[in-house]
């Protein structure tokens, strides 16, 4: 999946040198660009990294403050005569860069190892949730397991009685034979996938065994093979 970056800037021109520069990477986001008179908190969980800089001094304070309090990781390039301590100081969760002759070049570097990072921290929350999601089928199919014996008498009682009643040839209506006839198929059918259930279960306990003899099977050495 390809990762977005933001860019929020009002010089048309930040953003056409940040691209232009990116595009020599290897590997290229999708880039949104975004002037600060539009900038909407919230958005940040749209992004993967953003990116500031050559925006009004009247909104720089103000933009400073959304990035502090962004979850994104957020990167701005500080303008001409701005102390680069101080805002570190002030707005610690932004990473300030400053404006020297390669900012370009260092802000691509620190901006593909954010991305990289954001791309792992994401792999890892799918991995949580796919090992959660992992949990609950095993949950139930344990849970399936354990009742299966239960759901198996009732089944055969429920069985055995519509057949019982079904070989009660002048006792019963043709409408209750229709019934006792429904009622003996839906029967059967959930029979059949009880015994696949079952047939499953023993694959997939042959496997596990089969796996667990190949790993303490011993390897052959070069030696032996030979």
């Amino acid at each position: 999946m390809s990762q977005t970056l933001l860019i929020i800037s009002d010089q048309i021109g930040f953003a056409r040198d940040i691209v232009a520069r990116w595009q020599m990477e290897p590997q290229l986001p999708d880039f949104t660009v975004m002037s600060s008179d539009i900038w909407h908190l919230g958005c940040d969980s749209l992004f993967d990294l953003a990116i500031v800089g050559d925006i009004s001094h009247e909104r720089a304070g103000d933009m400073l403050k959304m990035l502090d309090q962004w979850s994104t990781p957020s990167l701005y390039i500080s303008a001409p005569g701005e102390s680069v301590h101080a805002l570190r100081r002030e707005f610690s969760r932004v990473i300030s860069v400053p404006r020297h002759d390669a900012w370009i070049d260092t802000l691509v570097l620190l901006g593909g190892e954010l991305l990289r990072r954001a791309e792992g921290a994401a792999r890892l929350r799918r991995l949580e949730e796919r090992s959660r999601a992992d949990e609950i089928h095993a949950a139930l199919g344990r849970y399936m397991l354990e009742m299966r014996h239960n759901f198996n008498n009732a089944l055969t009682s429920v069985l055995g009685n519509s057949e019982l009643l079904l070989l009660d040839t002048a006792g019963i209506s043709a409408s209750m034979r229709e019934q006792l006839d429904t009622m003996h198929s839906m029967s059967l059918r959930l029979h059949e996938m009880m015994q696949r259930f079952s047939s499953l279960e023993a694959e997939m306990h042959c496997a596990e065994q089969c796996s667990a003899a190949e790993r303490g099977a011993p390897q052959l050495s070069l030696s032996a093979r030979a």
